[in-house]
């Protein structure tokens, strides 16, 4: 068998790998560390993650956060989840911001001053990256 080469070690054997498995190879040599962190193998290894994930779909409800399970395109009802945001504020008050890999940014509307937080619904632990700061010093 001739010597595979490197584009495809990288681009069509590592790329399907789990994320913490890719961080591992890493630790190979200089050269791995280099191609497993270039643009181009993260956008390959990204593309083919995200088609194999079962993926959510969240719904924020006037009192309720629903977690619902896309299936193949098909919305899977069964699955619903309801869970609640850990932090002392209504769902009808949240505004999603973004999402990737689980993580979620959210705004949350206050009368006197909106919040960013970023949350691990998976894990239900969250972190306020923002306050008032913006809002008093840049309107």
């Amino acid at each position: 068998m001739e010597r595979i080469g490197d584009d495809m070690m990288f681009e069509e054997i590592l790329s399907r790998l789990p994320a913490k498995v890719v961080c591992q190879f890493k630790c190979v040599c200089k050269q791995w560390c280099y191609e497993l962190s270039t643009p181009k193998f993260v956008l390959i290894h990204t593309r083919r993650l995200s088609n194999l994930l079962q993926k959510k779909l969240l719904s924020l409800n006037e009192h309720t956060i629903v977690v619902d399970d896309i299936v193949s395109g098909n919305l899977e009802v069964d699955t619903r989840k309801i869970v609640t945001f850990p932090y002392d504020v209504q769902p009808s008050r949240l505004i999603i911001i973004g999402s990737f890999n689980g993580l979620i940014l959210l705004c949350i509307r206050r009368t006197d001053a909106n919040e960013l937080v970023l949350w691990n619904p998976t894990i239900r632990r969250f972190k306020l990256i923002s306050d008032d700061y913006f809002s008093r010093y840049f309107g």
